[in-house]
C-alpha cells in the first residue's frame, strides 16, 4: 500500500473511532439522564408519599383531638348538667312562708290526731352536732322542728340547711340566758326579735313557732319576774306566735348514758307525741342515741313529722 493510501486510511480510523466514542459518550449520557431520571422519580415519588404520610398522620392527630374535645365537652356538658339538676332541686325548696309570724291568728291544735306521729324536737342548736343529726333524721326519712338559739353564730348557716331539707325551723331565743329574757316582758321579746331576725337571714321570714327556756311551766323565772310566764303565754299568742312545750323527752337535759336517753325517749305512748332533745355541742350521746329512737316509733307504726300549721300543741300548766 502507498503511503498515501495508508495515511488516508489512517485518518479514517480516527474518524470512525471518534464517532464511536461519541455514539457511545451519546448513549451514556442517555442512559445515565434515564437512570438519573428513574432516580430524581423515585426520591420525588417516596418525597410525597412521606409528605403524604406525615400529612395523614397530622390529619389523625388532629382528628383524634377533635374526637377528644368533643368527649371533654361532652362530659362537660353531662357534668354541668348535673350540677344544673342537683341546683334545680335545690332550688325547689318548697314554699313555707305561711309559716312566717301573722298577729291575731290561731296556730295548731290542742287536740291530738288519731295518727300516730312523733314531732321531734331538738333545742339550742345549731351547732357541731347539728350535720350529724341531718344525717341521720334523712336516712330514715324523718322530719323534725328545730328550736334554735344564737349562741353559736358560726353554725347559722346550719338553719338553712335543715329548713331545705325540709324541716321546720322554730325560735328558742337568742341568748337563752334566763337572767336575760325573763328580766322583763320586753327584754324577753327583745331577745325573741333578736333571735327571728338571724332566721330571717337564712331562711326569709320570721317563723310562728316558739319554745320558752325551760318551757312555759319553768319556776326559774319567778327569781327574775313574777308572774311573766302567765303574761308571755298570752302575749306570744296575741302576736301571732304558738309556744309549743313537750308531752315526752328523751332527758338529755341531764347527763344520761345513750342506753338511758334511749330508754325514756322511748317509753311514750300517745298518738301524738312532741319529744324533747337537744341539739347542742355538748350532746353527743344524743347523737348516738337517735336512730335507735326513730327505729323504735317507726316500727310502732309512727311517723316522724316537722311541726306546722295545724300540729298537736303541747302546752304544760304555767307556774309563774
Amino acid at each position: 500500500m502507498s503511503r498515501k493510501k495508508l495515511k488516508n486510511r489512517k485518518r479514517i480510523d480516527r474518524a470512525q473511532r471518534n464517532i464511536l466514542i461519541a455514539a457511545v459518550c451519546i448513549a451514556a449520557v442517555i442512559i445515565g439522564g434515564g437512570i438519573c431520571g428513574h432516580v430524581i422519580k423515585k426520591n420525588a415519588s417516596e418525597t410525597m408519599a412521606t409528605a403524604g404520610s406525615e400529612t395523614g398522620k397530622t390529619t389523625a392527630k388532629k382528628k383524634e383531638a377533635a374526637k377528644k374535645l368533643t368527649i371533654n365537652e361532652n362530659e362537660t356538658d353531662t357534668s354541668n348538667k348535673g350540677n344544673a339538676e342537683k341546683q334545680s332541686q335545690e332550688d325547689q325548696v318548697e314554699d313555707r312562708s305561711e309559716f312566717a309570724v301573722q298577729p291575731g291568728r290561731t296556730v295548731g291544735t290542742t287536740e291530738q290526731s288519731d295518727e300516730k306521729v312523733v314531732y321531734l324536737t331538738l333545742d339550742d342548736g345549731p351547732s357541731k352536732n347539728t350535720q350529724a343529726v341531718l344525717d341521720i333524721l334523712d336516712k330514715y326519712n324523718a322530719k323534725a322542728t328545730f328550736f334554735v338559739t344564737g349562741a353559736m353564730p358560726e353554725y347559722k348557716d346550719m338553719i338553712k340547711k335543715a329548713y331545705d331539707k325540709g324541716h321546720t325551723i322554730g325560735m328558742h331565743t337568742y341568748s337563752h340566758d334566763y337572767a336575760k329574757v325573763y328580766a322583763s316582758v320586753d327584754a324577753y321579746f327583745q331577745d325573741l326579735d333578736q333571735i327571728g331576725q338571724l332566721v330571717k337571714e337564712e331562711i326569709g321570714y320570721v317563723p310562728c313557732f316558739i319554745r320558752f327556756p325551760g318551757g312555759s311551766s319553768n319556776t326559774i323565772s319567778a327569781s327574775y319576774t313574777s308572774g311573766i310566764m302567765t303574761t308571755l303565754t298570752q302575749e306570744v299568742q296575741a302576736r301571732g306566735y304558738q309556744y309549743y312545750d313537750w308531752n315526752g323527752s328523751s332527758g338529755d337535759g341531764a347527763v344520761r348514758t345513750t342506753e338511758q336517753l334511749v330508754a325514756q325517749a322511748t317509753s311514750f305512748h300517745d298518738n301524738n307525741i312532741i319529744l324533747l332533745s337537744h341539739d347542742s355541742e355538748t350532746k353527743d350521746t344524743t347523737v348516738e342515741a337517735l336512730p335507735q329512737i326513730i327505729e323504735y316509733y317507726q316500727s310502732q307504726g309512727y311517723t316522724f313529722k316537722a311541726l306546722d300549721l295545724n300540729s298537736y300543741v303541747a302546752h304544760h300548766g304555767v307556774n309563774n
